[in-house]
C-alpha cells in the first residue's frame, strides 16, 4: 500500500484520540510533531503532551500506538514521547482553536 494512503489513514485514526482535559483530538492540537512511513508500513510518530504532569503521559501513547497498528497496511508502530519543544497553543490547528473558541 502506498505510504502516503497510510499517512492519511494513520492521521485520521488520530482524529479519533483525545486529550481528556481538552475536547479536541490530539492531532488537531498540535500534539503529533511528525510521522514517518516506511515502505514496508512501518510507522514512526514523534508526539507530546500538553504537560509533562499530564495525567494521560501513560496512557495516551499506548492508545495512539493501537490506533495506528489497526490501520491497514501498517506492520509496526513506533511512538516517541518528546518535550523539546515544548508544546505550547501556537501548535494548534485554525480549526480547534475556533473549536475551542481561541479565535
Amino acid at each position: 500500500m502506498n505510504s502516503l494512503v497510510i499517512e492519511a489513514q494513520v492521521i485520521e485514526a488520530l482524529r479519533g484520540c483525545f486529550d481528556p482535559e481538552i475536547p479536541v483530538n490530539i492531532y488537531e492540537l498540535g500534539l503529533i510533531y511528525d510521522i514517518k512511513v516506511e515502505s514496508s508500513g512501518a510507522v514512526e510518530i514523534r508526539m507530546t503532551l500538553t504537560s509533562p504532569n499530564c495525567p494521560v503521559a501513560q496512557s495516551l501513547p499506548s492508545e495512539v500506538e493501537a490506533r495506528v497498528k489497526a490501520v491497514p497496511g501498517v506492520t509496526e508502530a513506533k511512538i516517541e514521547l518528546v518535550w523539546d519543544p515544548p508544546w505550547e497553543p501556537s501548535k494548534m490547528s485554525e480549526a480547534a482553536r475556533l473549536q475551542l473558541g481561541m479565535m
